[in-house]
């Protein structure tokens, strides 16, 4: 008698995490900076002035993004290890009470109190520390917190995103920039909206709809306050 051989299944959710933080970080890039930079268009400042807003609110915001990353994953390290070590102690200190403890969280999960305990003394004899964290703390090596990776990641996503409006005001003729810097941001926004929602088994109209519509409002937003400064100061 053959055993059939499994079939890999195809998930989604597993890389969610790494996918929020690429499409927020490249979203957050593209609108921040095209927005700032259709503000001092409008104010009626000359092609330098715009370019240089755009430049140094890439390199702010990557930074930010990157500060901002860093001090949130590494307080969720710090969490961890704490969880751990306190795990540890338990362990060290009352090994029949953790068996217990694991065998009822199987339990609750429904499987039987027997077989419950059965499989909780076999993963406690193999890695007790590991099972613990995984079924009680819901810790995986997976999804540990990494903020060294995590900031490198929100700055290289967002500096990619903003890099984009600048492009496009280098590339246009000045009387024409507002409307080209608005032009290049939607585009961006909408494929990268449809990509993302695509890479997570979505409806990727939904997904440039949803990304276009808060971009579109911040850019109007920003472009009204520069045509009001730049109207004042005439």
């Amino acid at each position: 008698m053959t055993t059939a051989t499994p079939v890999p299944e195809e998930r989604r959710s597993g890389g969610t995490g790494w996918l929020r933080a690429a499409v927020l970080g490249a979203d957050d890039g593209i609108v921040s900076t095209a927005s700032l930079m259709l503000g001092v268009a409008t104010a009626n400042a000359d092609a330098h002035q715009v370019l240089a807003a755009g430049i140094a609110g890439m390199v702010a915001g990557a930074m930010s993004m990157a500060a901002g990353e860093y001090v949130s994953v590494s307080t969720q390290r710090d969490a961890e290890r704490a969880d751990l070590q306190r795990e540890r102690i338990e362990l060290r200190e009352d090994p029949k009470g953790e068996l217990e403890e694991l065998a009822q969280i199987y339990v609750g999960r429904g499987v039987e109190v027997e077989l419950a305990r059965s499989v909780a003394a076999q993963l406690m004899q193999h890695d007790p520390l590991g099972a613990h964290a995984r079924d009680e703390l819901g810790i995986t090596e997976q999804g540990r917190a990494r903020p060294v990776q995590a900031a490198l990641s929100s700055a290289g996503a967002f500096a990619s995103g903003a890099i984009l409006p600048i492009l496009g005001a280098l590339v246009v003729p000045v009387g024409a920039r507002a409307l080209t810097l608005a032009a290049v941001a939607l585009v961006a926004l909408g494929i990268l909206g449809s990509l993302g929602a695509l890479a997570g088994g979505a409806n990727w109209r939904r997904g440039a709809l949803r990304v276009l519509v808060g971009g579109a409002a911040a850019m109007l937003v920003t472009a009204g306050i520069g045509h009001l400064v730049g109207a004042a100061n005439l």
